[in-house]
């Protein structure tokens, strides 16, 4: 496996919110469903999923935004910028936002779910894709060959 360069430092746009990455990630993703749709006003959200025990939020305050449901989108108090999800039964691991890294030029998601609900122009090369979300189970062999093949920094 190449080095993963860690650790990784990241912010919203207004910078305020500082966060920190100190685990590679599960997998990388875009995420076509009409609710990435809406809170990233984009086609897709784009995340690296990482262990929880690998991610903190070193200055600023993150606060809860989107549905205020089970699943909590934390945004920057200041400028409302999505930077970080904590998905529901999944307390182990975050969701951050791949354009909220300072250095996010080698981001490819491996996985794009919900492409039923996407914009038909929006393609991202996403090496393998899902008209939904798909069931915990089949991420198994994705995450193996994430780690074998997914982008990463440097490569």
């Amino acid at each position: 496996m190449t080095e993963w360069n860690l650790p990784w430092t990241a912010g919203c746009r207004c910078d305020r919110l500082r966060m920190r990455i100190t685990e590679a990630p599960i997998i990388t993703l875009a995420c076509h469903c009409a609710g990435c749709q809406r809170m990233s006003a984009s086609a897709f959200s784009l995340s690296l999923l990482v262990p929880a025990s690998g991610f903190e939020v070193t200055a600023g305050e993150a606060v809860i935004g989107g549905l205020h449901g089970p699943t909590r989108h934390f945004h920057c108090d200041h400028c409302k910028t999505w930077a970080f999800t904590r998905p529901e039964g999944m307390d182990g691991f975050v969701n951050v936002r791949a354009t909220m890294l300072d250095d996010h030029a080698w981001f490819v998601p491996f996985v794009e779910t919900c492409r039923s609900e996407g914009f038909p122009w929006a393609n991202t090369g996403a090496t393998h894709s899902f008209p939904n979300i798909p069931s915990s189970e089949s991420y198994g062999p994705i995450v193996a060959e994430f780690q074998q093949r997914g982008a990463r920094p440097g490569r």
